[in-house]
C-alpha cells in the first residue's frame, strides 16, 4: 500500500518507523481534530510565527475541472503556465493537518484575484499569470483557482485549527497589457518610464518592467471605474452591487475617488468578507510609503468589522496584521530603508508590524552564534524593538536562494527556524524541492509543483531521503508553535563548545524559556548544561526526541544520541 504523505510524515515526526507509517494511516481520521485543538491552545506571537508561504497554482491541485479558465492554453514556456495548483487543493492539505504536524501557524498565500486571461512573452518565453501579480480584476477570484466559496473554506479551515492566513496584496501595478486584456485608462496608469532605481522618484513614479502599468497611487484627482471593468461586471450580473458598495465606501472613509483608495477598498474586502488577518504587501518601495499606512487604517477598519460580525470564527486577541517586501531590506537596516541618493523611507512608521528579511540569505552562511546574537540584539533593545522581522532562505522571486540544490537541508532548517524573529517557510523547503530546475528559466526555477511524490517515495538525495528531511522541519516547527521564546524571546550563549543556548520570554502574564543544544556528538548520549535555567527536579521535555527527563545536578540526559536537542517544559 503507497503511503500518503501525511501518514509517513506523521510517523517519522514521532520517531517511528515506515511500518508504524502504514499503521497511521487507519488512524489518520483522528488526526486533524486532535491536532486543530493543540494549535488553537498555543499562545501565539506573530514576532515568533511560522508561515508557510506557497504559490496556490504550484501547491495542490483539487478539482482538475478548473485548470485552464478563460481559453487560457497549455502552451507556456517551462514553469511559467498554470499548473493545476487550487484553492480547494490548500483546504484539503489543512483539513489532512499538513500545516499543524509543520507547527505552522500562519499561511501566506499569493492573490488569488484574477489574472489577465492570455498568455504574453516577457522575454523569457511565453507567460501566463499563475503567480497572482499580473491582476485583471481585483474583487474576483481566478477562475483557475477556484470559486470565492473555496476561498471562504480555506480561511474557516485554517481559523478552526488556529492558522491565520496572510493574503498577498499588490498596490503598484495592473497586469501586463495583451490582446486579450486592455489597459487601465491612463488617469489610473502610467506606461512609463521604466524604474532606474536610483531614487524615489525613479523608484516609484515608474514601471517595474516593460508593459507592467504603474497605479497613480500619488494622485489625488478622482477617477471613474475602468470601462472594461465596468462591462465585466455588467455581464456578471454584478455592476449595480460593485458600484453601491463603492459609493458607501467613498461616502463613509470621505477618500476622493482616487486609484489608491478604489484599491484600498477591494483589497479591504478579503478582510471584511473572509476575515483574512493580514496582509503581505508586494513591491512596497514602489508606492509612497504613506500609502501603505492609509491601507493599514482601512484594513483594520474591515478586520473590526469582520470580527465584530464573526464572533464564533474568529482568533483570540489578536490585531490585523502587516509585513512588507522591501526588496534588499535586511534586519541590519534597522527601521530604515535608502531608496538611493540619501533617500529613507521607514515602512515600520507607515503601516507595517515587520518586513522580510533579505539578508537571512547572506546572514546563513555565519555560525549560528553569530546569526543568532546579532538578530536577538536588534530585536530587543536595538533599532527594530517593539517590530519584527520576517526571516526566510528562500523565495520565488530571488535568484540567490540559500542551498538552492538541497544540498544541506538539515542546517536551512536549523538558520532558519531557530533564528530570532518570525520564520518564512517557502513551500518544499521542508521537502527539498529543488529550486534550480534545468529547463526553466529566471524566477521559474523556483516556482515548480510541490514534490509531493519525491515526499511519498520517500526518494534519495544527497546522502539523505525527503521524509528525513520533512521530519526534521516538523520536530523544529512544532517546538516554535510550543514555545513563543524561540522567536520571540531574548538570545543568550550558554556555552560554546559544544553550542548551547538559551531563550527567554516575558510579556505580561506570558512567560516562556527554552535551552537548545546544537551540533552535539552522535557517538553516544550527551548530558546537556542548563545554567540554572530549570533547576533541579524539574521535568524537561526534548522536542526533537519527544523524550522527557528530570534535571539533576544542573543537567539534563535524555539518552539520545542526536546532534540536536530542544529543551523546553510542557
Amino acid at each position: 500500500m503507497k503511503l500518503t504523505p501525511l501518514a509517513m510524515t506523521l510517523a517519522l515526526t514521532l520517531g517511528g518507523s515506515f511500518a508504524a507509517a502504514h499503521a497511521a494511516t487507519t488512524a489518520s481520521a483522528s488526526v486533524p481534530a486532535a491536532a486543530a485543538s493543540r494549535s488553537a491552545a498555543k499562545p501565539f506571537l506573530w514576532e515568533n510565527a511560522t508561515v508557510y508561504f506557497l504559490l496556490t497554482d504550484r501547491f495542490n491541485n483539487a478539482n482538475r475541472a478548473n485548470d485552464l479558465a478563460y481559453g487560457r492554453q497549455a502552451d507556456a514556456a517551462p514553469l511559467r503556465g498554470f499548473m493545476g495548483g487550487d484553492l480547494a487543493g490548500i483546504t484539503a492539505k489543512i483539513r489532512a493537518g499538513y500545516f499543524d504536524s509543520l507547527g505552522v501557524n500562519a499561511i501566506w498565500l499569493t492573490p488569488p484575484v484574477e489574472q489577465i486571461h492570455a498568455g504574453t512573452d516577457e522575454g523569457t518565453g511565453k507567460s501566463y499569470g499563475f503567480h497572482g501579480y499580473w491582476a485583471a480584476d481585483f474583487t474576483a477570484v481566478d477562475a483557475n483557482l477556484g470559486t470565492e466559496q473555496d476561498f471562504r473554506e480555506l480561511v474557516d479551515a485554517a481559523h478552526q485549527r488556529g492558522i491565520r492566513v496572510l493574503l498577498d496584496v499588490v498596490m503598484n501595478h495592473t497586469g501586463p497589457v495583451t490582446q486579450a486584456d486592455p489597459a487601465w485608462p491612463d488617469d489610473w496608469v502610467r506606461r512609463g518610464p521604466q524604474c532606474a532605481y536610483q531614487d524615489a522618484a525613479s523608484t516609484i513614479s515608474c514601471t517595474l518592467v516593460e508593459n507592467l502599468p504603474d497605479f497613480r497611487t500619488d494622485s489625488d484627482v478622482p477617477v471613474a471605474l475602468p470601462p472594461a471593468l465596468v462591462a465585466k461586471w455588467q455581464r456578471e450580473g454584478r455592476l449595480e452591487r460593485e458600484q453601491r458598495e463603492l459609493d458607501e465606501f467613498f461616502a463613509r472613509t470621505g477618500f476622493p475617488r482616487a486609484p489608491r483608495y478604489y484599491l484600498m477598498k477591494w483589497h479591504a474586502d478579503w478582510v471584511r468578507k473572509y476575515g483574512v488577518d493580514g496582509f503581505r504587501a508586494d513591491t512596497v518601495k514602489h508606492v509612497e510609503a504613506p500609502v501603505w499606512k492609509e491601507l493599514r487604517g482601512v484594513a483594520d477598519t474591515a478586520f473590526a468589522e469582520w470580527r465584530r460580525n464573526n464572533p464564533a470564527k474568529r482568533l483570540p486577541d489578536q490585531h490585523f496584521y502587516m509585513t512588507a517586501e522591501v526588496y534588499n531590506y535586511k534586519l541590519a537596516d534597522g527601521q530604515l530603508h535608502d531608496l538611493g541618493r540619501g533617500q529613507i523611507a521607514n515602512y515600520y512608521q507607515n503601516g507595517f508590524d515587520s518586513l522580510i528579511n533579505f539578508g537571512t540569505v547572506p546572514d546563513a552562511g555565519r555560525d549560528y552564534e553569530s546569526l543568532f546574537s546579532s538578530y536577538s540584539a536588534m530585536l530587543h533593545g536595538g533599532a527594530l524593538e517593539g517590530y519584527s522581522v520576517l526571516n526566510y532562505l528562500a523565495s520565488h522571486d530571488f535568484d540567490r536562494p540559500f542551498d538552492a540544490a538541497r544540498k544541506q537541508p538539515f542546517v536551512t532548517a536549523n538558520k532558519l527556524l531557530l533564528a530570532p524573529g518570525a520564520a518564512q517557510i517557502y513551500y518544499g523547503d521542508e521537502t527539498a524541492r529543488r529550486l534550480d530546475v534545468a529547463d526553466a528559466v529566471g524566477d521559474a526555477k523556483l516556482r515548480s509543483f510541490m514534490n509531493w511524490d519525491e515526499l511519498q517515495t520517500n526518494a534519495a538525495r544527497d546522502g539523505y531521503r525527503v521524509a528525513e528531511v520533512r521530519a526534521h522541519w516538523a520536530k523544529l516547527g512544532q517546538f516554535r508553535q510550543a514555545h513563543v521564546a524561540v522567536g520571540a524571546g531574548v538570545h543568550q550563549q550558554l556555552q560554546a563548545q559544544p553550542y548551547i543556548f538559551k531563550r527567554t520570554f516575558q510579556r505580561g502574564t506570558l512567560h516562556d524559556k527554552v535551552v537548545v543544544a546544537l551540533d552535539l556528538p552522535t557517538s553516544h548520549s550527551t548530558s546537556i548544561p542548563l545554567h540554572g535555567v530549570f533547576a533541579d527536579g524539574v521535568t524537561v521535555r526534548d522536542y526533537y526526541s519527544g523524550k522527557r527527563a528530570v534535571v539533576r545536578a544542573g543537567q539534563v540526559n535524555f539518552g539520545t544520541r542526536n546532534a540536536l536537542v530542544l529543551i523546553g517544559q510542557d
